[in-house]
């Protein structure tokens, strides 16, 4: 299973305890990949480093379970500003697409919240929450939802 990472689930595990800094061994147990593109991790770290930049030592250890996919070409970030997304999200999914991810994380309820829950072009766009659970369930040797 892969999972690609967006920005905010980044910062969010860097920022404080709680699910997304528990999603890296989680995906560990599963024996799931986490994944993430150079533009989430320039937007997580840029957003670290301006509100809480003592985490960045965290950040970086985190960082090291994350598999870096290149960024997608032009043409799906332009299949997914089709899906209604801004331009600044649009490759994030875009990226998922690419790096074939089963699943994108994302607390973006405000941009992805109308592709939450649904599989678009084989990839599940999910909440951080929907993710965790998809992930122990995995974990626990039981078939996740396809």
């Amino acid at each position: 299973m892969r999972l690609f990472l967006d920005a905010n689930v980044l910062f969010a595990a860097a920022w404080q305890e709680g699910r997304a800094r528990s999603l890296f061994p989680l995906a560990k147990r599963a024996e799931a990949q986490l994944l993430t593109s150079p533009h989430a991790l320039e937007e997580a770290r840029r957003n670290l480093l301006l509100k809480r930049p003592e985490t960045w030592p965290l950040f970086e250890e985190l960082f090291l379970g994350v598999v870096l996919v290149p960024e997608a070409p032009a043409r799906l970030v332009h299949q997914a500003l089709r899906q209604g997304l801004p331009p600044k999200d649009a490759p994030v999914l875009a990226a998922a697409w690419a790096a074939k991810a089963d699943l994108l994380v994302t607390g973006d309820r405000k941009h992805f919240g109308p592709l939450m829950g649904r599989k678009v072009r084989g990839v599940w766009v999910l909440s951080l929450k929907e993710a965790w659970f998809v992930l122990l369930q995995k974990a626990e040797g039981q078939r996740p939802p396809s």
